[in-house]
């Protein structure tokens, strides 16, 4: 391998050649070989070099680009390549060596500057080739959201999405092709029907207004945020449960038994960095989970059908375990000889016989034992009174 990388990636923006540096232009001149989107290849007109157009979908341009090693090859990617574009996907098939990166102005950090927006509290979303339900965990009053969308069609999928969401106040500035001859500006109203036409690429500036539900940011949340046929870790339990998991940034989470899912979306709701899988015996309420996840934005929730311990092989590799449900002696057997050294588990324990498992398993592996035990004030005759839930026992331990 030479020391100059093979591979030059140039953040190319919608005003051609005008926009790139020196050094982009540099290896862009050097090249044998430019690989790029169409629309790309047209920003920058003639070039003296071979040009490949790169197919859609992306990931099938991929194994073209690396039969190519041994030239001097330049892609064009939109932008920053390394923020919601091309970059990131193209690094991780090749050597830190092979390649090297000359960013553009992002589209974020452009719509930020004409909106003037501080681009630090403003929430940036890639939902060009993602669900628009990745937008509900930031929908709340005053939130300002620049989000990359697909095309001119998705702009209205955006309205309506979010006067569906009770957000139909909120104010649009739709960007079209930022930076370039063709960029154009237009500002409306989520609930007001657009009549005019957008065309890719564009994104659009969310001023988020309205009276619709925001989600909170702490652990806990109410349970008609979840559908449910009653199989759910309610709201103060799962607040206790979610502190005694302790995520931390890049971790994954086993939720085994995973009832309508709450523990999972909410433990992916805490970081964007963080995975989780989901095992659910029940087709019915693994469907449910599925759902539930994507309509509060964390559609990353893997969900597996099938029941534990069978279901968890040959899955990824968990840092921490919950077990919400049908914890067994056999779970707990195969947990211990599998799991690396140090997994953090926490179980949480309704029935007397899953009481008693747990009990005999914190003698023999150490770990902390609470008890929690939630009671709601409800009518007693002509006044009210508390009326206790089931106790819940609660197992946390480092395997």
């Amino acid at each position: 391998m030479s020391e100059t990388p093979w591979l030059t990636i140039i953040g190319l923006g919608e005003d051609g050649l005008k926009g790139l540096g020196p050094a982009s232009r540099t290896a862009l001149e050097a090249a044998e070989i430019v690989m790029a989107p169409p629309r790309h290849l047209a920003l920058v007109g003639d070039l003296s070099c071979e040009t490949r157009a790169w197919p859609a979908p992306f990931a099938e341009g991929i194994d073209t680009l690396l039969s190519l090693r041994g030239n001097r090859v330049v892609v064009l990617a939109s932008g920053d390549p390394f923020w919601f574009g091309a970059g990131a996907t193209l690094a991780r098939h090749l050597e830190r060596e092979e390649w090297c990166s000359f960013p553009g102005p992002s589209s974020f950090s452009l719509a930020a500057n004409l909106m003037g927006w501080s681009l630090e509290r403003t929430v940036c979303l890639g939902l060009h080739a993602a669900p628009l339900t990745r937008l509900r965990p930031h929908l709340a009053p005053d939130v300002k959201i620049i989000a990359l969308l697909r095309d001119g069609e998705a702009v209205r999928e955006l309205s309506a999405y979010l006067s569906d969401a009770g957000f139909g106040a909120s104010a649009l500035t739709v960007l079209e092709a930022l930076g370039g001859p063709r960029e154009r500006v237009t500002n409306l109203r989520a609930d007001a029907v657009a009549t005019e036409s957008f065309e890719h690429p564009l994104c659009v500036a969310v001023d988020v207004a309205g009276g619709g539900p925001a989600l909170p940011l702490a652990s806990g949340r109410p349970d008609g945020w979840f559908e449910t046929d009653g199989q759910i870790t309610k709201q103060p339990v799962r607040a206790m449960t979610l502190s005694a998991l302790a995520p931390r940034p890049f971790e994954h989470l086993w939720d085994i038994g995973g009832g309508s899912g709450s523990i999972g979306i909410e433990w992916l709701l805490t970081h964007p960095t963080l995975e989780a899988t989901s095992f659910e015996p029940n087709p019915e309420r693994a469907a449910r989970i599925a759902a539930n996840a994507a309509r509060l934005g964390v559609d990353r929730l893997k969900v597996v059908t099938g029941a534990a311990p069978d279901a968890l092989a040959g899955q990824n590799e968990p840092q921490v375990v919950f077990i919400g449900g049908g914890l067994t002696g056999e779970l707990l057997h195969w947990l211990e000889g599998k799991l690396a050294k140090g997994t953090r588990l926490v179980a949480n324990a309704v029935t007397l016989e899953t009481e008693a498992l747990v009990l005999e398993a914190q003698h023999r592996l150490g770990g902390t034992l609470i008890r929690l035990d939630v009671s709601r004030s409800e009518p007693l005759g002509p006044k009210r009174g508390w009326k206790a839930s089931y106790p819940i026992v609660q197992w946390s331990v480092s395997l």
